[in-house]
């Protein structure tokens, strides 16, 4: 029986570990062990693209690229790991119970909003971010009101940000242009994207403000019903449309591998990715608390980092499965560009944010990060293996 590597989810991390364990096991002629992945549909859900409109077209499937790599898929829902055992009780695509058994497990299932919320929306899986755009078509068949031409978003974080300042146009496209429309967005900061460093938070204020963007500070959502919220100071906003974005968690099958977790449930996992006392499991992408340097910073839940993390945690889960040495993950690089709707984008550098890119340069580089950088790779094997090289320069 061959030697199993198992990767849970086929998101940025679970796809890019796949490969690279994939890649390694074939530099070294193993034909003995093979590379499976498990979960719901084999498709790249482009989630930080879910703010956008066309949000059903927001992915891409990735049969092809398993077929031709020489992944297995399996269709499935994890639903319980036993490490112990070293295996995987999960539900297939019929609704059966089965199990998957492994010799090394790459844990990528991803993270989530902690709590769904009645009467709001999110953008955090696809089918809502679709459930939200045939709300916001809808609009249109309503008779006029406040209400239903106000949309109110739940945090200032960066999906909050971007969320809401796609917001207007988006509106204005359902109501038309000369609609009045109102987004605010609601946040426990003291000022307009504290969150996102003091230097990025001018370009966020000016495009506020350029956008129409109302920001409500020193508040939370306490309240959402059919007709609005009512905010932590006793504030009513009559809004149809709610958008949550606040309380994202680790997938809950984290809880299930013994080991320290961060606040947000992500596992500590050493320099090799490998979860710290565990023998066999890694953990890439949303589920892994990685150090990314020497200097007390660690890995986001961002797709900046799942692309890397899952290139070194697949490529270590096949070097531990086969006794080669495994590869050291660091990405000391970090930059970030945040979509700010009309006004363009803005493009930062370092943990500082320093700001490069503003406006139309921004937007153009941001267009390219969306539809291009962050998508997998052709279904040509040659190149899907090479590009999940975790020696690859992080940019």
């Amino acid at each position: 029986m061959k030697q199993h590597i198992l990767v849970l989810g086929a998101g940025f991390g679970g796809l890019w570990s796949a490969l690279s364990a994939t890649r390694l096991l074939e530099m070294h002629g193993r034909s003995d062990a093979m590379v499976s992945v498990l979960a719901p549909q084999a498709e790249l859900r482009i989630r930080p693209r879910f703010y956008e409109p066309d949000a059903a077209s927001l992915m891409a499937p990735l049969g092809e690229l398993f077929a031709v790599t020489g992944v297995r898929f399996i269709q499935g829902a994890a639903q319980h790991i036993d490490v112990s055992g070293k295996r995987v009780e999960y539900v297939d695509g019929q609704g059966n119970a089965a199990v998957a058994h492994y010799d090394q497990l790459v844990l990528a299932t991803g993270s989530g909003l902690a709590r769904s919320v009645e009467h709001a929306f999110d953008v955090d899986r696809i089918e809502e971010a679709v459930r939200l755009e045939q709300h916001l078509k809808s609009l249109a068949q309503r008779p006029y009101s406040a209400a239903r031409n106000t949309v109110v978003v739940a945090g200032g974080g960066f999906t909050g940000i971007e969320t809401a300042t796609e917001m207007p146009a988006r509106l204005r496209e359902v109501l038309g242009d000369a609609a009045e429309v109102r987004v605010i967005v609601v946040d426990r900061g003291q000022a307009i994207g504290a969150s996102q460093g003091e230097e990025i938070a001018r370009s966020i204020a000016e495009a506020s403000a350029e956008l129409g963007v109302e920001w409500r500070l020193n508040a939370s959502v306490e309240v959402v019903d059919a007709e609005g919220v009512t905010l932590s100071d006793g504030q009513r906003i009559e809004a149809s449309t709610v958008i949550w974005t606040t309380g994202v968690q680790a997938s809950a099958l984290t809880a299930q591998v013994p080991g320290e977790r961060d606040r947000m449930g992500r596992l500590h996992v050493d320099e090799h990715l490998r979860v710290i006392g565990q023998d066999a499991v890694f953990a890439a992408g949303d589920t892994a608390y990685a150090a990314t340097d020497d200097l007390g910073n660690h890995a986001l839940m961002t797709c900046q980092h799942a692309i890397p993390l899952g290139r070194h945690a697949g490529n270590n889960a096949a070097a531990r499965l086969i006794g080669v040495e495994p590869v050291v993950y660091r990405q000391p690089k970090y930059v970030t560009c945040l979509d700010l709707g009309g006004w363009g984008a803005v493009f930062t550098e370092g943990w500082d944010r320093q700001v490069k890119l503003v406006r139309e340069e921004g937007k153009a580089l941001k267009r390219q990060i969306n539809t291009q950088w962050i998508y997998p790779p052709v279904a040509d094997r040659a190149v899907a293996l090479a590009a999940a090289d975790p020696m690859i320069p992080i940019a």
